[in-house]
């Protein structure tokens, strides 16, 4: 049976192309526009990954919602990929680090990140 990865992100153009090359590797893909819905669906589906995105509705809300998923026992352990701009976008001289109470994600990726870069992180983190 094919692992299922929950894309949660506000950009359809990003969206579409990961949508595109994960379906091409063989996994089965869903997504959500916004943190509220992601959520939604990531107690529903249980997939095996969740790539998020920061800056959807605020310009923190993914930094909120992947706490909130580590709270919720019907996701909490699966592994979460924060793929993002922000740190460009906001002009920021750090980058985030994960962190279990802060910032409890597997790995944070740069936008834009190349497909192998993401392919790497999908396999390390889930096969």
């Amino acid at each position: 049976m094919a692992k299922k990865i929950l894309v949660i992100d506000d950009d359809p153009d990003f969206v579409e192309s990961v949508v595109n090359l994960l379906e091409a590797k063989g996994y089965q893909v869903a997504s959500a526009a916004n943190g509220k819905d992601g959520v939604a669906k990531a107690t529903a589906d249980k997939p095996n990954l969740i790539l998020l995105d920061v800056m959807m509705n605020t310009k923190d809300e993914g930094f909120n919602v992947a706490r909130q998923l580590q709270q919720l026992p019907e996701v909490k352990g699966t592994p979460v990929i924060m793929v993002t701009g922000v740190r460009k976008e906001m002009n920021l001289p750090f980058g985030f680090e994960p962190d279990e109470t802060w910032l409890p994600v597997k790995q944070i990726l740069e936008k834009p990140v190349k497909p192998e870069m993401l392919m790497k992180a999908v396999t390390d983190a889930i096969g």
